[in-house]
């Protein structure tokens, strides 16, 4: 590939670290000193982290009482356009 130098320059410059700011790829739990201990058991936390939780019991169905009437309310079937209008046709009483 062919680069302008311009091009070229401003690639190679979004890899140099501003000043005061160090590779962290030498530091943390993957410095060399560490590595295959860290890794090891940051290894053994996932797995135990894997594991499935305990099945729960099942929650009862909410229910909700009408602000106005005190009574339980349902929650009914979702409706599409077509479904609306059909309802609408057959409530309107012109």
């Amino acid at each position: 590939m062919t680069l302008t130098a311009t091009e070229f320059l401003r690639r190679f410059l979004q890899h140099v670290l501003p000043r005061g700011f160090v590779r962290i790829r030498q530091f943390g739990f993957l410095a060399n000193s560490c590595r295959t201990a860290r890794l090891k058991l940051a290894r053994q936390l996932l797995t135990a982290a894997a594991e499935p939780p305990e099945p729960c019991a099942p929650i009862a169905s909410q229910t909700w009482t009408c602000p106005r009437c005190g009574g339980p309310m349902t929650i009914g079937p979702r409706l599409n356009a077509e479904d609306l209008a059909i309802q609408c046709s057959f409530f309107d009483s012109s």
